[in-house]
């Protein structure tokens, strides 16, 4: 649908022509709402033949939509797990992690924290990154599982190595106050750093604590494997 050129100046030579200008731009302006929310049932309509159908893409997309309330669809946690429980008993990761997210939460499913990491496990097995975060959250918080710090640091670390953020700040805490591993300044700062470099807010001012208690030449040396790290990951997205 091409967009309603809307002019810069209206130029009249009387109030009556002006209103009559307002209401024809009014009706125009409505017409192009009717015809958007049209486009978007139509696309919904269709999103729903083809996860019906089978089509994985599709099928996501359609659990997106749902569990966020847009592109035509009322926001319906019910529905949205349906389809990522669609996906998910497919063996699709992302889905397996949205599934447990919505357990977890009780989003359109009765709140069952069994099931979220029954879920999660299935896709950071998968080496789904937002899962493993996930474990290692539940497992450092004592989330329906025994508090384990070395649990939880294995999970960030996993994660944290795919470039899960929140994990990689995480792990450097844990390494900052020796909880599932052994202190190590040098760790602490080089993943908080990391996550700090991509703008998490958390993650830049927990490096003033953790370099707080540091040398120069210790920061020095971290932040050269710092660099080492981005500049190993722009050689990966090449």
């Amino acid at each position: 649908m091409k967009p309603i050129n809307m002019p810069t100046v209206l130029r009249c030579s009387s109030v009556p022509t002006l209103r009559r200008i307002l209401a024809a731009l009014a009706l125009l302006m409505a017409g192009a709402h009717g015809a958007a929310t049209a486009q978007s049932s139509s696309t919904l309509d269709d999103l729903i033949i083809r996860a019906e159908a089978g089509d994985k893409t599709a099928t996501r997309r359609l659990a997106d939509l749902y569990y966020l309330g847009k592109g035509g669809a009322a926001k319906d946690f019910k529905e949205a797990a349906r389809w990522y429980l669609k996906l998910a008993h497919e063996g699709d990761a992302r889905s397996q992690t949205s599934i447990g997210l919505m357990y977890a939460r009780g989003y359109g499913v009765a709140r069952d924290l069994d099931a979220a990491r029954k879920w999660w496990n299935l896709a950071a097995a998968q080496n789904e990154p937002g899962a493993q975060f996930n474990l290692g959250l539940i497992y450092s918080q004592g989330q329906g599982v025994p508090q384990d710090y070395t649990q939880a640091a294995q999970w960030f670390a996993q994660a944290a190595q795919r470039g899960h953020v929140q994990a990689q700040h995480n792990l450097g805490m844990l390494y900052h106050e020796g909880k599932g591993r052994q202190r190590d300044p040098l760790l602490a700062y080089y993943w908080i750093a990391i996550a700090a470099r991509q703008g998490d807010n958390l993650a830049q001012e927990s490096l003033k604590t953790v370099s707080a208690g540091m040398t120069r030449e210790q920061i020095d040396t971290a932040i050269g494997q710092v660099n080492e790290w981005f500049n190993h990951a722009a050689k990966i997205r090449q």
